[in-house]
């Protein structure tokens, strides 16, 4: 069954209360102009180490497999991606054999409704290499959102990104996430967003691109997804001290903060600001 028909049919089943108590494995070989164009969308070198965001692509048909499943409390529509964070033990290289298992866990309220998370890992050999772990909100009600939020000035850009009108659509042709709020304004509309707007994922993988060369070969990248990003768009991307953050060039608004830290500094530290969102 395709995706496509999965998300359909779940949008119509009754839901139990709890998340599945199982994982989905699967072991895959990359494909090497796969990962060549996925590295030419989001501006990784083109070479045989994987980028750290790379293996969440290959983990992801287990992610909708278990997300589309009956027995999720929660249908794909509505889901709102908020925070990841990936943990790369050692660097992976493209001729290495990856077997890859999901499971759904910390099912939770949140004051804007429940959050859970998709956890991710990536092992060769037995030896885990790669772990990753993405937090979801379904919003309900008109949950208010604990308060007035703080604003605070955007950081220094290091770099001005221009982000163009089809990186949705592009993105969405490496990942397979083809979720219409990416793809065309029209569909964005239907689902509730002003237009089209860029993938999370893409954005971090975005800005992992522009420290390649400079990450450790062990390291956690730890990110929470804030504002939605208009495609086409213009952004500005600050790196100090770690400390990751992409806001609109024009109003400072924020789309993603987060953290790159070392797997030297042993306990990594969660991104600024606190608890998801």
């Amino acid at each position: 069954m395709s995706t496509v028909l999965r998300i359909a049919r779940g949008a119509l089943a009754r839901r139990p209360d709890e998340l599945p108590d199982r994982s989905l494995e699967r072991s895959v070989e990359v494909d090497r102009r796969h990962l060549a164009a996925y590295d030419r969308v989001c501006g990784f070198l083109l070479r045989d180490r994987l980028p750290a965001t790379y293996p969440h692509v290959l983990a992801f048909p287990l992610a909708m497999e278990l997300m589309t499943s009956t027995d999720f409390p929660f249908g794909v529509l509505g889901l709102v991606h908020v925070a990841n964070r990936i943990e790369q033990l050692r660097p992976v290289d493209a001729g290495e054999r990856l077997d890859l298992r999901v499971r759904a866990a910390d099912l939770a309220p949140h004051d804007r409704g429940t959050q859970f998370a998709l956890v991710a890992e990536a092992s060769v050999g037995g030896e885990p290499v790669w772990r990753d772990r993405s937090t979801y909100l379904r919003r309900e009600g008109g949950g208010g959102g604990g308060g007035p939020r703080e604003r605070r000035e955007p950081p220094p850009a290091s770099a001005i990104w221009r982000i163009p009108g089809d990186i949705g659509r592009r993105y969405a042709a490496v990942s397979g996430d083809n979720n219409p709020i990416h793809l065309h304004s029209l569909a964005a509309r239907a689902f509730g967003q002003r237009g089209a707007i860029a993938h999370g994922m893409w954005t971090k993988a975005r800005c992992l691109s522009a420290l390649e060369g400079s990450l450790p070969d062990a390291f956690a990248v730890d990110v929470r997804f804030k504002l939605p990003l208009p495609i086409p768009g213009r952004v500005g991307f600050s790196n100090r001290d770690g400390e990751l953050a992409v806001h609109d060039a024009r109003s400072g608004k924020p789309h993603l903060v987060g953290a790159v830290v070392a797997a030297k500094d042993a306990e990594i530290a969660s991104v600024p600001g606190g608890a998801v969102p």
